[in-house]
């Protein structure tokens, strides 16, 4: 691994207004629990795991609970804390900014602020809103102003409308399928396609994204304009961050699908514990199968090239 740490792209922020709306509303992470959390627990977490800076975002559910004036307000609040954070220790948080989505007209007011006002390194979306996947046209105004920007999106997955089965809360196993769900229709939908300056990172190596590639391309015959030469051309488009996937059965199909420098290092911490994130930390620098001077890359490299101002942190 790099000397000068690693470059987590997948790491939450819980501040405590954030915490306060969610107990309001009743709301978790699709059955998981909200953990503790706090900027000192975070760079110490960080220390321990040669981690160097952290890239902070709001975890699902975001902060739309229903009402567009509400999620304004959260999302401001949460992008100014953040960015507090980051003025602060520029060395060891990055910001991925809220956007109040499906509120258009507030996902891009609060951009334009976070990106030009609090400098943001990116911005976060969910993958569903309210049931809504991201290649919806409605959104297309969004799209077109982060790609105007060239900018870094992250996107986190979040519960789906499919019931939670009985010990299997929804980050376990329908995170994954709706990430993949959200990627495909951006994709189908013309997203990747029409904005190529804009960097999109999908959560936890894609879902199955990599895995059943090839098997999308067959959306060619459901959506003209496409071919399955296009199609696998766009899904490459996306990065991919290594949070909870870097297991030996995950690690050869992300590398093998993944375009060259795609494939970022993510913890998914606070909501990972760090007993877990470990094994997984493990696996990651134990695989055999990179090429020279690919897993530097995955912990840092890549890291650097989609955020320039950490290649001096």
């Amino acid at each position: 691994m790099s000397n000068s740490g690693r470059i987590d792209v997948h790491q939450h922020l819980v501040p405590p207004a954030y915490r306060e709306v969610m107990e309001r509303h009743g709301a978790t992470a699709a059955g998981w629990p909200t953990p503790d959390w706090t900027p000192r627990g975070a760079i110490a977490m960080m220390d321990r795991r040669s981690i160097a800076t952290g890239v902070l975002s709001v975890s699902s559910p975001g902060t739309h609970f229903g009402d567009d004036a509400e999620a304004r307000a959260t999302a401001r609040e949460v992008n100014e804390y953040g960015a507090e954070l980051v003025k602060d220790r520029p060395d060891r948080f990055g910001l991925f900014a809220s956007l109040p989505l499906p509120d258009v007209d507030g996902a891009l007011a609060e951009a334009a602020y976070a990106l030009d006002e609090l400098r943001a390194d990116g911005v976060v979306l969910m993958s569903n809103v309210q049931g809504r996947y991201l290649g919806d046209k409605a959104f297309a105004p969004l799209w077109a102003e982060l790609d105007a920007r060239g900018a870094v999106v992250f996107i986190h997955p979040t519960g789906s409308a499919l019931p939670m089965l009985d010990g299997m809360p929804g980050p376990l196993v329908d995170f994954p399928h709706d990430t993949t769900r959200t990627a495909l229709h951006m994709t189908l939908n013309g997203v990747m396609a029409r904005h190529t300056r804009m960097k999109v990172i999908l959560s936890h190596a894609g879902g199955f994204l990599p895995y059943a590639a090839w098997r999308f391309t067959l959306g060619s015959q459901f959506n003209p304009g496409t071919t399955p030469e296009s199609i696998l051309a766009d899904l490459r488009r996306f990065h991919f961050d290594t949070a909870l996937s870097a297991g030996p059965f995950t690690l050869p199909s992300l590398l093998a699908f993944a375009a060259p420098g795609h494939v970022l290092y993510g913890s998914d911490s606070p909501f990972a514990a760090e007993e877990q994130g470990r094994v997984f930390d493990s696996m990651l620098d134990d695989y055999d199968g990179y090429r020279p001077g690919q897993l530097d890359a995955i912990n840092r490299g890549n890291g650097e090239a989609l955020f320039p101002r950490l290649g001096t942190a």
